[in-house]
Formats: C-alpha cells, sequence, structure tokens
C-alpha cells in the first residue's frame, strides 16, 4: 500500500492543508506527494511553470493545481506520462508516479472507513485513520485515556458517550463500531509498531466501571504480548515530564521503495474534543520528540509495567 502524510491544522471545523480544505479520503495526500515530485523534476530541468505549460499545451494554473495537489486534479496515466516525458524522468521516477497517480484512483480494503462517513465522526478524523494505517511506526503518549487502538468495545462506549450531550446514543455506537473497526490495522500481516506510554491515570480511572476497567486491563495485558505492541506506564512518581500538556502521536512512514528516503516526513498528531493538529515541520516534530524521549526515560519498562497493570486490574477485580 501506498503511504503519505501533511502539515495542517483545524479551523473552523475543517482539516486545513497547504491553504485549502482536504477532501475527506485522505486522497490528496497522495496528490500532493505527486505533485511536489513532478515540481522538483520540472525545476531539474530549468523549466518554469508556463513554459512546462506550452509545451503540455495546459494553462499556467492548470501546472500550478498539478504540482500544489489540488484536489481537483485528476492524475490520470496519460499526464503522468506526458509529465514524465517532457521532464525526462527516470524510469524509477515515472514508475513511482504512474503508482501513486493509480492509488489516488483506488478505492479499496484501504477505504473501510468510508462507510462511516455519514456518521457525527469528527471530520479531521478520518484523515488521520488514513495516516495511521500508512504508518510504519506509531508513538503515542496518552496521560488520561486508553488509545482507541487499544479499547475494549465497553471501555470505548463508556469514553465515547462523555461530556453527555455532545452526540447521541446512535452515534456513540457508530463512533465505537468505528473504533473496533480501526483495530483491525494491529491484525495485518506487517503491521505498524505501536509504542504506548500511558499515564498511570489512564489505567486507574475507573471508566465504565470496576467490571468495564478489570475487562480493559486484561485487554492492555493481552495486546501487549504482540511484537508489535509495547506498553509502558509513566507513573505518578515520575514528576514533571515532557507530555504534560497534551496526549500526542508521532508517526513514522516507510521509505520509498529502493530509497532511503521517507515517503513522507514524520508528522505529529494532537487532537482535542473539536480539533486537531497535524504538524510536519522539522521543528515540531523535534519538540515532541523531545517530549517523547523524555516520557519514556521517565516511565516503567515493560516487565515493570505490565506488573503495575495487573494489580491495578486485580484491586479492580476485588471491587
Amino acid at each position: 500500500m501506498i503511504k503519505w502524510p501533511i502539515v495542517c491544522m483545524l479551523l473552523f471545523g475543517k482539516v486545513v492543508i497547504g491553504g485549502s480544505v482536504s477532501d475527506t479520503d485522505g486522497s490528496a495526500l497522495l496528490r500532493r506527494r505527486i505533485g511536489r515530485k513532478l515540481a522538483a523534476l520540472r525545476r531539474e530541468t530549468g523549466m518554469s511553470q508556463e513554459k512546462a505549460a506550452t509545451l503540455l499545451q495546459r494553462s499556467p494554473a492548470t501546472i500550478h493545481r498539478i504540482e500544489a495537489g489540488d484536489p481537483r486534479v485528476k492524475f490520470r496515466d496519460i499526464e503522468i506520462k506526458a509529465m514524465c516525458e517532457l521532464y525526462e524522468a527516470s524510469a524509477e521516477d515515472r514508475a513511482e508516479l504512474l503508482a501513486l497517480g493509480g492509488e489516488t484512483r483506488t478505492k479499496g480494503a484501504s477505504a473501510w472507513w468510508h462507510d462511516y462517513t455519514n456518521t457525527r465522526l469528527p471530520s479531521w478524523f478520518g484523515l488521520f485513520v488514513r495516516l495511521e494505517s500508512s504508518a510504519e511506526r506509531i508513538r503515542e503518549y496518552g496521560p488520561e485515556a486508553v488509545p482507541g487502538l487499544l479499547q475494549t468495545r465497553e471501555y470505548a462506549t463508556a469514553v465515547t458517550g462523555v461530556p453527555k450531550g455532545l452526540i447521541g446514543a446512535e452515534d456513540v455506537k457508530r463512533q465505537v463500531d468505528f473504533r473496533m473497526e480501526r483495530q483491525r490495522l494491529l491484525a495485518n500481516p506487517r503491521p505498524p509498531h505501536l509504542a504506548v506510554v500511558l499515564g498511570e491515570g489512564a489505567i486507574r480511572r475507573a471508566v465504565g466501571g470496576p467490571e468495564v476497567m478489570a475487562a480493559q486491563l486484561q485487554h492492555l495485558l493481552d495486546v501487549g504480548r504482540s511484537p508489535s505492541v509495547t506498553i509502558r506506564i509513566l507513573p505518578f512518581e515520575a514528576g514533571a515530564h515532557g507530555g504534560m500538556t497534551s496526549a500526542f502521536f508521532i508517526l513514522e512512514f516507510p521509505d520509498v521503495p529502493g530509497t532511503s528516503e521517507p515517503l513522507e516526513p514524520p508528522l505529529v498528531y494532537v487532537d482535542s474534543l473539536t480539533g486537531a493538529l497535524y504538524l510536519d515541520k522539522a521543528t515540531e516534530v523535534a519538540a515532541y520528540r523531545l517530549a517523547w524521549d523524555d516520557v519514556t526515560s521517565r516511565a516503567l519498562d515493560e516487565k515493570s509495567s505490565r506488573t503495575l497493570i495487573t494489580a491495578t486490574m486485580e484491586a479492580f477485580t476485588r471491587g
């Protein structure tokens, strides 16, 4: 599967990427990759957008939209081939661009979540799911709650239903169904590596009541046995730490086949009740990497974390 990502921010309930509102299926990210690649090839020839437009018999505005990955652009093979020929692209670059172009037109298993787009899922979250499903490594710090990929259905129902009045019971059910579908990612033949650090409060808070919480903690112990999942606990006694401002994700993506160049730069995702930030500036990613390094340096190791999770689960079981 082709992989991709971005820099964007939430503005009035919409995800904004490079100044334009993204289409909800996330294929804009693939088009951005194609556009950047074509622009780089054009510049290598010393050709201006105006000259390229003349030779391709397109308007300069069209070339600009192509290179910007505009959602209105349809990357057809015949157009990609024409631009590759004009820019004297290598066979490797041509193959990559054609593969990426084909992916923008594909609606298959990777788009399972489209079934949920008529629910009240946050508009920015579908984009995150596409990024999550294409990542090679996911690092998540969660101070207050168990991550969605690791939640039981009962726990997910309890956390999705608060604050009361935000969404109705039917939408809670749909969102929980969606979350359970997301968890298929961890059952893939080649799943991403998921490294999670949980604040101690996340395992001690009685979400849904003692029985629900005991089952949730048992689920953490079960999932944590997977070689692709690591779960560590940041204890209360760790004191001040780099993750105190918010929960966050760091997503890293695989290299372009045959190269050491990542398909897209690392990405930080931070969400809230009403919005989300997607950050890929080097300084932003570096700041969150420092935060991650700090919380992992203070967290219990995996064995000690399992011991604490087990003890907390047994306390919930005893009621």
